[in-house]
């Protein structure tokens, strides 16, 4: 299993990040349910087919399962750089399809667009994790070419 250097600090910031956001959500009232029920439900319209109690409870789940998955180490950075992107992803998909969130005919944040825009860094990181476990990066691909000679 590879695990770079790199990689440590990138999981364990946003593993403690997404991990906290997922036990803040745990906790979640009926008010902050609705809230993120609706607008989840306003990108995503399958999920208005879930009580936003439920909703809230899955998603905390959720975030708490991808934070955990960031921290441990024993969990191969493929299947933690893939649950992140899908995150990152889902995050994506709530901001491009959300309505309000970007300047007409334009990928810019409006100023409530904004909290939601930032989370790209979500995403990137994932796509990053993934694709260096996937690929590996050049140097540890000549270092096992010198080491197999």
């Amino acid at each position: 299993m590879a695990f770079a250097a790199w990689h440590v600090p990138v999981r364990l910031a946003t593993g403690a990040f997404i991990l906290d956001a997922g036990l803040k959500k745990r906790q979640a009232d009926a008010e902050t349910a609705k809230q993120l029920h609706g607008f989840a439900s306003t990108a995503y319209p399958q999920v208005g087919d879930l009580p936003p109690d439920r909703f809230a409870q899955l998603l905390s789940t959720g975030e708490i399962a991808v934070g955990t998955a960031l921290l441990a180490p024993i969990v191969p950075t493929a299947v933690a750089g893939a649950a992140l992107t899908a995150l990152g992803g889902g995050l994506a998909g709530l901001y491009l399809k959300g309505p309000g969130l970007r300047e007409e005919g334009s990928l810019k944040p409006t100023q409530q667009g904004t909290a939601i825009a930032k989370d790209v860094w979500l995403l990137a990181i994932g796509a990053a994790l993934l694709l260096d476990s996937i690929g590996g990066s050049g140097r540890r691909k000549r270092a096992a070419r010198r080491a197999k000679a």
